[in-house]
């Protein structure tokens, strides 16, 4: 591990047969994103579309996973069924640690199962289980089934689809260790189209340290980084959902699909009146000291003769509390935590949920569609018929049901309303309209997400809009977070881990990196992801906004169109000077460098 050549385990789900290959070639690029990216670009079919069989899924976990703090993220890699083009999700719980253990840097799946199945991977075996006595059932209840069916040993982790996934909802989600998701772009889709139902992996060996002394005075350093310092104090506090009151105070929280940035009860939803109402525990990803997962919990009546009631727990945080609150016009606590469950069972992204239902219900408003799609009425701030269009879409209703299914800009483009269908590049908005940063971010973004370049903080940090400052930021970020996606860390710890901590913390354990050669790092996995988008018929120049971005006031006040297109033309050009760099056939990375070694 660690300096040592990668190892990737391929499992070919038609067959179910595997390998593993050593890849020395694939140290240069750290881990996480880095080979995640290459592995991908090695097998996908770009001619092929994004739920064909032959399509990987790579899961791949970072540099020195597990053993610095807040180095918990598993990476998976596919072709998005939502936007057609690169799907990168991240996922903490303890999948990156589990895989780690079990001695996999990566873990490929091509083919598909010929019934539903769930798998269950070791050091030693890949063993396929029949799920067709799962196939239905929430995801919720699928994790205590598997650790009841199956219990042993070792360090586990299970990720499993819900409804949604199996019905090809293009932004289904997969649910990890219950807490957490390979949320946005459709994994769960690209799973259930695979016929997969579960994956779990089992670590039960231990990670050599050849220096411990070096390592454990970098270990130490950061841990007290992370526990003696304020830099991620915040997280385990209120966590993100802090962010709520102060995001409505600037006027920059998406409210009622985007009509308006400001909450009327945008302090009935905030992180203070969560953790007073409903707040119950805070849990932490393996190998993690801050404990940044709230879980909240809300009561319902199961029956209503003789007063019967359950307590339901549930993780939420900023992401959701816009999407499934301030977005639906949903006021209190309670009912968002209901929307957030039903999206938990059903296996959606909760960000793409929300934001779908906004289109539906200000397309019902406006007259676009009608009751006879929709069934039921949707009024923002409704939520019993919030959850019923929720299950409508995972179950595929009817025809308007299904549009829904395949996001916002499918159902506009079916029905009209394109210029309130709140996406960039086909995934569905982030909770920030703060102004050019958040918008050219998240349609220059790799994976078109506010974790691609985290513009929504550029915007807040300019006092005077200065479009190429901004640009070279976000560009910036971008090529920087490619290198922290590598390691692979929560972001969270972005501030903790500086260029120095990160070579202190490589070098402890064997790496002998320098500033540069991370810059260079960065840059390589940001061009291959380009190459690769580019492969899959992504075209930079061709994305639109739709025009409720700029009808609705920022942080910088009204945006203006022609400065945004302006924007995210100059990004391109920063793009395609980088691809020169980059371009062309390399010598490493081919798979003849590859060693293969025996699996069962």
């Amino acid at each position: 591990m660690f300096h040592e050549d990668k190892r990737v385990l391929f499992i070919d789900l038609n067959t179910e047969k595997l390998r593993i290959e050593k890849r020395p070639d694939l140290n240069e690029y750290l881990g996480g994103i880095g080979i995640a990216i290459k592995l991908f670009e090695e097998n996908v079919h770009p001619q092929l579309p994004p739920l064909h069989e032959s399509q990987p899924v790579v899961f791949a976990v970072g540099a020195i996973t597990s053993i610095f703090p807040v180095m918990t993220k598993t990476v998976a890699v596919f072709r998005s069924p939502h936007t057609g083009e690169l799907g990168e999700s991240y996922a903490g719980g303890r999948l990156a640690f589990a895989m780690m253990d079990a001695g996999y840097d990566a873990i490929v799946l091509t083919g598909k199962s010929k019934k539903p199945t769930y798998i269950s991977v070791r050091s030693d075996n890949v063993s396929f289980r029949d799920a067709r006595a799962l196939w239905g059932l929430p995801s919720t209840v699928i994790g205590r089934i598997i650790r009841e069916r199956e219990p042993g040993p070792g360090k586990r982790s299970i990720i499993r689809i819900g409804p949604a996934g199996e019905n090809g909802v293009s932004y289904s989600s997969v649910c990890v260790d219950t807490y957490r998701h390979f949320g946005r772009l459709g994994l769960g889709a690209v799973l259930g189209s695979k016929n997969i139902k579960a994956m779990q992996v089992y670590g039960t060996t231990s990670i050599p340290i050849k220096d411990f002394p070096s390592y454990w005075k970098a270990y130490r350093e950061i841990y007290k980084k992370c526990t003696d310092t304020e830099l991620m104090q915040k997280y385990h506090d209120l966590g993100t959902s802090i962010n709520i009151e102060p995001l409505n105070a600037l006027g920059v929280l998406p409210t009622k699909n985007l009509k308006q940035a400001v909450f009327e009860h945008g302090d009935k939803i905030s992180g203070e009146q969560f953790a007073e109402c409903n707040l119950v525990r805070k849990m932490a990803c393996v190998g993690c000291p801050v404990g940044c997962i709230h879980i909240g919990q809300f009561r319902r009546e199961f029956d209503k003769a003789g007063h019967e009631y359950e307590s339901i727990s549930v993780s939420y945080d900023y992401e959701l509390i816009f999407a499934l609150g301030s977005y639906l016009g949903i006021k209190t606590t309670d009912e968002i935590l209901e929307l957030i469950d039903e999206v938990e069972e059903l296996g959606m992204d909760a960000m793409s949920a929300g934001v779908v239902l906004g289109w539906a219900t200000e397309a019902l408003q406006k007259g676009l569609i009608s009751e006879k799609e929709t069934v039921i009425p949707l009024k923002f701030g409704d939520k019993e018929n919030y959850i019923k269009a929720l299950r409508y879409i995972a179950y595929q209703e009817n025809d308007f049901y299904i549009a829904l299914g395949k996001g916002a800009a499918h159902a506009a483009s079916i029905y009209g309303g394109k210029d309130f269908a709140m996406q960039i590049a086909g995934n569905e908005m982030a909770g920030y309209h703060t102004g050019y940063g958040a918008l050219i971010g998240m349609s220059c973004g790799a994976r078109h997400s506010h974790l691609c370049n985290g513009g929504y903080s550029i915007d807040q940090g300019m006092k005077t809009l200065d479009i190429d400052l901004l640009v070279g930021k976000l560009f910036q970020e971008e090529i920087d977070r490619c290198m922290l996606n590598s390691l692979v860390m929560c972001l969270f710890a972005r501030k903790v881990y500086d260029r120095e901590t990160i070579l202190m913390a490589l070098n402890s354990v064997g790496y002998t990196f320098s500033s540069d050669d991370l810059t260079r790092v960065a840059e390589k996995i940001y061009a291959t992801k380009i190459r690769v988008k580019r492969a899959m018929g992504f075209e930079q120049e061709k994305v639109e906004f739709p025009k409720r971005f700029f009808e609705t006031p920022s942080l910088h006040g009204l945006l203006d169109e022609t400065t945004a297109y302006e924007a995210q033309r100059k990004f391109n050009a920063m793009t395609n000077a980088l691809m020169k760099k980059y371009d062309g056939p390399e010598d490493s990375g081919s798979k003849k460098d590859s060693a293969e070694e025996p699996a069962s």
